[in-house]
């Protein structure tokens, strides 16, 4: 070590003292120069144990390939929502807030029908009240009037002229009241407001789902609203819908549909297409049919019965008020006699009964009643043959649709299997009715 250190001083003996690289290169070759042992240069030895270089390529490769995982993610979401967004496979923003628009108007149509139920509902027990008070009074006007026949005088005449006027009154009161039908204008409301609230869900549902949305379910859920409001106007001038039909026919509240886009959730397996195959087809072909047979002809015989009923009512109520007025007009003519009387009584008793049965009864609510209800069955009809019409990929989900139908007549998936199968078997003696609800 000290010829190596000598000859490192050597080195730089031509060179000046004062030199600052001399001085430099002395202390590098004393720092660098390894221990001798025995003559020889002591190399540090390799070990198995990772070393610090291979730590740190390994940190580097570790975070090198993290990083590039997390690239090659972005750009595949990327790459995604690029295709998406060129196939117009995500809604677009205008779509939504046409949705959004059509959500707030129908919940605007939901308060207001309920607000104007309540309303009809007050006119319907006030008018009720207030027409049988009349008539009830004005008959005892007449009994009274019948009783002093032989006084004659001011009496007389003023019960007379009293008995008369209420008589009138009540008369054109009940004929207005007959007229609107207060009792079947609030069942309009409460299905308006009922069916208002099913469409709000079903848009509702629609959005929070999350699926590709179009100007197609736009125009869909417009054509619902409008088609809601032909069906159960508010206004009662010009737009009221005629309670004394001529025929007893279903109520209509939904648009004509529109041809249907493939679904998303379609697939096949064992046969099956969309959740569709034969038995399944012919399945809800035969509850068509028992739908058709039973429930909805049943609802339409029997809201027939209740129209007639409400229409005799109708006429009879005023006829009686208007009879009893004349009879008590005619109190102490001598060419009568007591009829006159008996007539203006009895009329006048006859009209209350008859009111209290047509609108403390609310027959023009069952007649309403029965019509939306057939009006439900033949909406269920049309929606299983327009599904059966179109192509398997077109159709709604199938396992979906059978799920939704069971619901909607409040049978399990199992009862409406049998339903079809024991209707199928009889052939046209069906037995069953469809709905288990109403």
């Amino acid at each position: 070590m000290a010829s190596l250190g000598a000859s490192g001083v050597l080195c730089c003996s031509s060179i000046p003292s004062s030199s600052p690289s001399c001085r430099r290169e002395i202390i590098r070759a004393i720092i660098d120069m390894p221990k001798l042992r025995n003559g020889r240069a002591s190399l540090p030895k390799l070990t198995n144990s990772p070393s610090l270089v291979e730590e740190l390529d390994f940190r580097r490769s570790g975070y090198t390939n993290t990083t590039t995982t997390h690239i090659e993610k972005v750009l595949s979401n990327l790459r995604i929502n690029r295709r998406a967004y060129d196939t117009n496979e995500v809604s677009d923003p205008l779509v939504m807030e046409k949705l959004y628009a059509i959500m707030g108007a129908v919940e605007d149509r939901v308060e207001m029908h309920k607000n104007m139920g309540g309303q009809r509902n007050n006119w319907n027990s006030l008018l009720l009240t207030s027409i049988n008070t009349i008539t009830l009074t004005a008959a005892t006007m007449a009994g009274i009037a019948g009783t002093v026949v032989g006084t004659g005088g001011a009496p007389l005449s003023a019960l007379k002229l009293s008995s008369t006027l209420l008589y009138l009154a009540a008369t054109g009161m009940l004929i207005i009241m007959n007229r609107i039908q207060p009792s079947q204008l609030v069942e309009e409301q409460r299905n308006a407001a009922r069916l208002f609230k099913q469409l709000h869900a079903e848009i509702r549902t629609m959005v929070s789902l999350g699926n590709p949305l179009t100007m197609d379910d736009v125009n869909q859920a417009m054509d619902k609203v409008l088609a809601l409001d032909r069906a159960f106007p508010l206004p009662l001038l010009g737009a009221m819908l005629k309670k004394f039909p001529a025929t007893m026919e279903p109520a209509v509240w939904w648009p004509q549909p529109r041809v249907k886009q493939a679904k998303r959730l379609h697939y096949k397996r064992n046969n099956i297409i969309n959740g569709w195959n034969a038995k399944l087809e012919e399945e809800m072909g035969e509850i068509v049919r028992v739908l058709k047979k039973k429930d909805k002809a049943d609802y339409l015989r029997l809201g027939e019965k209740a129209l007639k009923l409400n229409k005799a009512l109708a006429i009879s109520g005023p006829l009686l008020t208007g009879l009893a007025a004349i009879g008590s007009a005619l109190v102490g003519s001598p060419s009568h006699g007591p009829w006159t009387v008996v007539l203006g009584v009895a009329a006048g008793a006859l009209s209350s009964i008859v009111n209290a049965v047509q609108h403390g009864g609310q027959v023009g609510m069952v007649f309403e009643m029965y019509r939306g209800n057939a009006g439900f069955f033949r909406l269920m009809e049309e929606s299983i043959q327009s599904n059966l019409k179109e192509e398997v990929e077109r159709r709604e989900n199938g396992e979906l649709f059978e799920m939704k139908v069971a619901l909607q007549l409040g049978r399990s998936l199992s009862e409406l299997k049998d339903l079809a199968t024991s209707s199928s078997i009889k052939g046209e003696a069906i037995d069953e009715f469809a709905s288990k609800l109403f």
